[in-house]
């Protein structure tokens, strides 16, 4: 088979990597994909948003059997249906369900309507009547973006000057554009943070292993909240017991929601949970697999990738017994000194010998044109590596980026130390 990816980051590495393993695949396109990706796929230069180029693109290369989107921004412009309206195998849901992730505000209905827990909350498109309510909130709370705003569209208020501080970036300056034209104010949860992705298929619905995301951009989590500077999997808090609290009361309800709404979820969603004394709790869906947790489930899947996408395009996810390898896996995020905000792009990369089984995930690098590698992004590496357990994969992934240098290069050091 030969398989386009539409994406360019870390995640989108992740997945060309474990497409790479298939015996299945013949070849791999990545669209626009990145300097990383380029050794193990074919990059063309079309942007995940050109959709007219994507299709044409598609239409002149008949050999393509299928089509993965990854990105949030395509899901929710519906470049699922207009492939599929071509004629074309694809991965990953229609806009109509991709509106669980591109929507704060539908998501929170869903949630309400179904009885599926998640954090009290209030929605406004109005900005004095936004600042009038968090004038008299309880702190901390917490000020969302409804739209997409690449994973910082989120604000973690401690007092009053914060919150309308957030609002204002968000409803008068406009920050994250549209996305911020209504905001929801929601209750801050207290509570450990978990990952869960799941294959579905509309009909069933299959949870991978678990992850636990570093949001914030410094160690202790002290910082402004990024796209994610490093995971791992498994998580420790994630025990049986609150994995059957989560498939009960959470999983299985979202997809049925979904199913009773009219929109049938067929793909990967992404729960974003919190574990509070109060029970398990939703923090945020996503439409896709998440970044950098894919980085770190994905390694750990000993079932073939291309067996998973087909039975879910078919609706026969129920044929599948999905194994995992039973082992741990660790990614440290390398930034671009000064991101989440601005950051010089177009620093040259230094890479020195690195372990065999280390994975260097590309996020934003660029080609130097002689063989090496500039930055081009905020979060530009994801070095992963998987062990026995979290201490040891953690070892292996620190000792290599010692091997690793560019100019303001951030990481957090205290990735995986948190386990419970």
């Amino acid at each position: 088979m030969d398989i386009l990816v539409i994406g360019g980051g870390g995640r989108e590495h992740a997945i060309c990597y474990a497409l790479n393993k298939s015996p299945k695949v013949n070849k791999i396109y990545c669209l626009p994909g990145n300097a990383g990706i380029s050794e193990i796929a074919e990059c063309v230069d079309i942007s995940v948003m050109d959709f007219d180029a994507i299709r044409s693109f598609v239409k002149s290369n008949k050999n393509i059997d299928m089509v993965m989107v990854a990105p949030d921004d395509p899901l929710a412009g519906g470049l699922v249906d207009l492939l599929e309206a071509d004629g074309v195998r694809v991965f990953g849901p229609n806009k109509n369900a991709a509106i669980i992730e591109g929507s704060k505000s539908f998501s929170k209905y869903l949630m309400k309507k179904y009885s599926i827990p998640t954090a009290d909350y209030e929605e406004f498109t109005e900005y004095e009547k936004a600042v009038d309510y968090v004038k008299n909130a309880k702190y901390p709370l917490v000020v969302k973006a409804d739209g997409l705003a690449l994973g910082k569209g989120v604000v973690i208020a401690n007092d009053f000057d914060e919150a309308k501080a957030a609002l204002s970036d968000m409803m008068i300056d406009m920050k994250f554009k549209a996305a911020g034209s209504k905001v929801i104010v929601e209750e801050f949860l207290v509570g450990k943070e978990v990952s869960i992705l799941a294959f579905t298929d509309g009909k069933t619905i299959i949870p991978m292993v678990s992850s636990q995301d570093h949001k914030r951009a410094y160690d202790n989590d002290e910082g402004l909240n990024t796209g994610g500077m490093g995971t791992f999997s498994p998580s420790k808090v994630y025990t049986k017991e609150i994995e059957k609290e989560v498939t009960e009361k959470i999983i299985l309800p979202t997809v049925n929601a979904m199913n009773s709404e009219g929109r049938t979820f067929k793909g990967v969603i992404y729960f974003g949970l919190m574990l509070t004394s109060d029970g398990v709790k939703v923090l945020e869906y996503n439409a896709r697999f998440g970044d950098p947790e894919t980085q770190v489930v994905l390694p750990r899947l000993r079932t073939d990738i291309v067996d998973i996408f087909n039975a879910v395009i078919d609706g026969k996810l129920d044929t599948l017994n999905i194994e995992w390898d039973d082992n741990a896996c660790v990614c440290v995020i390398l930034a671009s000194g000064g991101y989440p905000e601005s950051y010089e792009k177009g620093l040259p990369i230094s890479i020195g010998e690195l372990d065999e089984d280390v994975m260097l995930f590309h996020a934003g690098t660029k080609s130097d044109g002689n063989g090496g590698y500039v930055t081009s992004g905020g979060r530009v590496l994801g070095v992963t590596c998987t062990g026995k357990d979290i201490e040891d994969a953690r070892a292996k992934a620190y000792k290599n980026i010692e091997n690793i240098q560019f100019k303001n290069m951030h990481y957090r050091k205290d990735i995986g130390i948190k386990l419970k």
